[in-house]
C-alpha cells in the first residue's frame, strides 16, 4: 500500500470502515477490520487514514481515553501503544464523538462545473470564492461538500477524492479521484510532478527583462508573519526549494498577465515567487497586492491542466478561459493603455 504522510495538502487513504450516512452527526463505535494492506503498519497512522473526517489530535485523545480497542474479534483490548503494528484478521474498534470537522463531512447541493468526467476521475473549473477543503472558519460550504452532493461514490475515499487543493480565491483546473486506485495513482504522479499546471496571474507594473524567467527560491513560513509564507535562506530558516518559470504574455502601462509553469508545488508558490520578483498580484493584499480594476481576490487562474490518465493511459490536457472578473480587469487596462 502506498505511504500517504508525504502527500500533497497532507491527503491521507481511506479504509473500508463502516460509515454512518451523516459522518459525526451523533456518538458511533465504528469497527475497522485490519486488511491485509495494512497488516504491519501502526496502530495509530491506520486509524487515522480510515477515519479522515476526525483529526489526527483528536484520536489521539480517544486512545488517550481508552476509546480505542485492539484485537481479534471477541478479544478486543484497549489500544496502549499508538505505534502497535498490526496482525493479520485483528480489528480496529473506536467510539467517536462529533466535532466541527467530522460535521462538516456533509453532502451540499452546489453549482460545480464539470469539464470532463469518467467512471475514474472529475475535472472541475473551480470558481474564486470556494474553499477546498473544511478547516476552522469554513465548515460548510467547500468543495468537499459539493463533492459528496455530486457524486455517490465520493463517501467512500478520503477528503471526497481531492488529490490537491487552490487557494480559495483561485479560480481554474482541478482533477478530483473518482475511485481510490486513481486516488492513489494520482497523488502518486503528482508527488512525481507528472501533472502539469500552468496558471495566468495578473500582478502589478509593468514586467522588465527577459520575457521568460525562471526562478529557484525556496519557500517557507514567514518569520516574521507566520500567517503567510515567504522566500526563505535555507541555510538559516526552515522551508523547501520551489521552482517556478514564468513568461510573460501582456504588458500594460500599470500591470503584467504572465503565465506560471509549476515545478514545484509549495503553498502560495506563485503569489510568493511573483511578490519576491516585484510583481504581487492585483488584489493579493497577503503578498503587497491592492484591489484594482474591479478586481478584489488575487488574480490567479489555472488555465491549464495536463496528465496522463492514471487508468488507460491516455494523454489529457484541458484548458478554461479567463474568469470574467480578469477579462473586466484586461479589457480596463488595455482600454487605459490605448
Amino acid at each position: 500500500m502506498t505511504k500517504f504522510d508525504n502527500a500533497p495538502d497532507g491527503l491521507l487513504p481511506d479504509g473500508d470502515a463502516e460509515t454512518p450516512d451523516t459522518p459525526g452527526s451523533e456518538r458511533e463505535t465504528r469497527l475497522l477490520p485490519v486488511t491485509p494492506e495494512l497488516v504491519g503498519q501502526r496502530a495509530d497512522r491506520v486509524l487515522a487514514e480510515l477515519v479522515p473526517e476526525f483529526s489526527r489530535s483528536y484520536l489521539q485523545q480517544r486512545i488517550d481515553d481508552g476509546a480505542v480497542r485492539i484485537g481479534l474479534p471477541h478479544a478486543l483490548q484497549p489500544l496502549r501503544k499508538p505505534a502497535q503494528r498490526l496482525k493479520p484478521g485483528e480489528l480496529l474498534e473506536v467510539d467517536l464523538e462529533p466535532t466541527a470537522q467530522s460535521q462538516a463531512y456533509r453532502p451540499e447541493a452546489m453549482d460545480l462545473v464539470t469539464v470532463y468526467a469518467d467512471e475514474h476521475l472529475r475535472v472541475i473549473n473551480k470558481p474564486a470564492g470556494l474553499v477546498v477543503h473544511p478547516a476552522p472558519g469554513n465548515w460548510q460550504g467547500t468543495l468537499l461538500n459539493g463533492l459528496l452532493a455530486l457524486d455517490a461514490q465520493a463517501v467512500n475515499l478520503p477528503r471526497a477524492g481531492i488529490v490537491h487543493r487552490l487557494d480559495k480565491d483561485t479560480s481554474g483546473l482541478m482533477v478530483v479521484a473518482r475511485t481510490r486506485q486513481t486516488m492513489e495513482a494520482l497523488v502518486n504522479a503528482i508527488a512525481a510532478r507528472e501533472v502539469r499546471r500552468e496558471y495566468k496571474a495578473l500582478a502589478h507594473r509593468p514586467w522588465s527583462g527577459p520575457a521568460e524567467r525562471v526562478v529557484n527560491a525556496a519557500v517557507g513560513r514567514d518569520p516574521r508573519n507566520r500567517l503567510r509564507m515567504a522566500v526563505v535562506d535555507l541555510v538559516r530558516q526552515p522551508g523547501k526549494p520551489a521552482h517556478t518559470t514564468f513568461a510573460l504574455q501582456r504588458n500594460f502601462d500599470e500591470a503584467c498577465l504572465v503565465q506560471a509553469k509549476l515545478g514545484t508545488g509549495r503553498t502560495h508558490q506563485i503569489r510568493v515567487h511573483m511578490a519576491h520578483l516585484g510583481h504581487p498580484l492585483v488584489g493579493d493584499a497577503v503578498y503587497g497586492g491592492q484591489a484594482r480594476w474591479g478586481l478584489n481576490r488575487q488574480a490567479l487562474h489555472a488555465w491549464r491542466l495536463a496528465f496522463t490518465h492514471p487508468v488507460t493511459g491516455e494523454a489529457l490536457a484541458w484548458e478554461s478561459e479567463l474568469p470574467a472578473d480578469i477579462q473586466a480587469a484586461l479589457q480596463a487596462l488595455g482600454l487605459a493603455s490605448a
